[in-house]
């Protein structure tokens, strides 16, 4: 790492304290950002790494520096701090060594002992940020094989969690906004645990019927409904000594609820049109993005299910949260079309630009769609921001307004209906999930609408 590479966030309440660090850092040819107060220099750590956090302990602010102290060496371990305050005392010094610190300068400030002091700790950065970066790349090839992409700080404390839960049976509620890969983290919580070899099978509970969903989960029997010519194991024993993975549990009806938690509960399930109990040793991995916390208030789902579910619950964060890691991502699907199209391109920084600036509503989802949609459209050996969808690159251009969309022809009630099921889809870029909410409709009814207005859905 060169002088010029090393940056140094410096926190003091007082400008004529910050103006002169920085100087004497600057002189030393090292890069340096200030903040006045706590609520800034947080903001600036999270935002980006330091080699270096020199902060003053006595902020006239609602943390004081050991407050930040620990907050810093929460979001970058390998970043250095050094503590400084016009009043020090022996106290402070120990505390701020058993709370992480490099050092403790008081002022008035030797300029010697303060570059040499940085000298020591930007050293002793690089050296813990090289061992980090060998940590984190290790843990994300770890991860790669179950799909998973991402060395952001969010997406490496997701990695921490996943390593820490594979070991065990109890049941995992992952949460998360729709596109954010949910079932790639129940991929790896199953790839990574003591039942890696036995089954992992997939149920999108929001797909089908709450009939054809607990046929599908517990099997049925020979003549339990039209259509069972032959008894049929469910989904539950076809995962027998594996993991069975419920994507979208907040869509299943109140009556199937009971039945899953007697599941969990007791460890058995009952095949449709049977009495006879059957055993089964399978681990839940359960997957939504609503709030099932709200839900139990409004009374859509059982609260003592929620709590079987919920033993353990892993949040995955969404795109707009973890930035850095588009570009990665932006490859990966780049990499993986150009090997399913047997074309060869690349992403130009331009368009780069325009995947790392756009908001990502439909997530790590709607990344890989549009990638694949820039492979297809590119013509030549670049991707440009051309090849990109129209909406990622370019501003909405102004639209009618409701009033107009609907009604300026004077069409039928039906009619309206179709016009405003488009209108819903559009203003959240396909995410049915989210179009079921604002139309106040489960998954299922909004399958059908679609299917009766002839509406193709995304994805579909």
């Amino acid at each position: 790492m060169t002088a010029s590479s090393r940056h140094i966030l410096v926190i003091d309440d007082d400008l004529d304290t910050c103006n002169f660090l920085r100087e004497i850092f600057e002189e030393e040819d090292w890069r340096v950002s200030s903040a006045l107060n706590a609520e800034a220099a947080l903001a600036a750590a999270q935002a980006q790494k330091f080699d270096l956090i020199v902060s003053d302990i006595n902020l006239n602010d609602r943390l004081n520096g050991i407050a930040l102290l620990k907050t810093f060496r929460g979001v970058s371990p390998s970043t250095q701090v050094i503590l400084i305050s016009g009043f020090g005392t022996l106290e402070t010094a120990i505390e701020s060594a058993r709370e992480g610190a490099f050092d403790f300068i008081s002022k008035p400030f030797n300029v010697q002992e303060v570059i040499a002091t940085a000298r020591r700790a930007l050293q002793c950065a690089t050296e813990e940020g090289a061992a980090e970066n060998d940590a984190l790349k290790e843990i994300s090839a770890r991860y790669a094989s179950s799909g998973l992409v991402g060395h952001s700080r969010q997406m490496i404390e997701l990695y921490k969690e996943i390593a820490r839960v594979a070991a065990f049976r109890s049941t995992v509620l992952i949460i998360g906004e729709s596109g954010t890969g949910k079932e790639l983290v129940a991929r790896a919580i199953h790839g990574n645990s003591p039942r890696a070899a036995r089954s992992f099978v997939a149920v999108n509970c929001g797909a089908l019927t709450e009939t054809l969903l607990e046929a599908e989960m517990f099997g049925h029997t020979r003549g339990s409904f039209t259509g069972a010519v032959a008894d049929k194991k469910g989904l539950f024993e076809e995962a027998e000594g594996g993991t069975i993975f419920l994507d979208e549990i907040g869509e299943t009806s109140a009556a199937l609820q009971v039945k899953l938690l007697r599941a969990l509960q007791e460890g058995e399930i009952r095949r449709v049109g049977s009495t006879k109990p059957v055993k089964v040793d399978v681990r839940v991995i359960a997957a939504t993005n609503r709030n099932l916390e709200d839900e139990v208030k409004a009374g859509r789902f059982r609260e003592d299910l929620y709590y079987r579910l919920s033993v353990i619950t892993l949040a995955v964060p969404p795109l707009r949260e973890r930035r850095e890691d588009i570009p990665l991502l932006a490859h990966h699907f780049l990499r993986r079309t150009c090997e399913e199209t047997e074309k060869r391109v690349t992403l130009s920084e331009k368009a780069l630009e325009v995947l790392r600036n756009y908001d990502w509503s439909g997530n790590v989802r709607e990344l890989e769609n549009s990638i694949e949609h820039a492979v297809l459209h590119s013509r030549g050996h670049i991707i440009t921001e051309d090849d990109l969808p129209p909406r990622l690159r370019a501003p909405k251009e102004p639209q009618l307004t409701l009033d107009e969309k609907l009604f300026s022809d004077l069409p039928s009630l039906e009619e309206i209906e179709r016009r405003y099921l488009i209108h819903v889809l559009e203003s959240v870029n396909g995410n049915r999930t989210r179009a079921a909410e604002v139309l106040q409709i489960d998954r299922r009814t909004l399958y059908r609408m679609a299917e009766r207005f002839g509406v193709k859905l995304d994805g579909e």
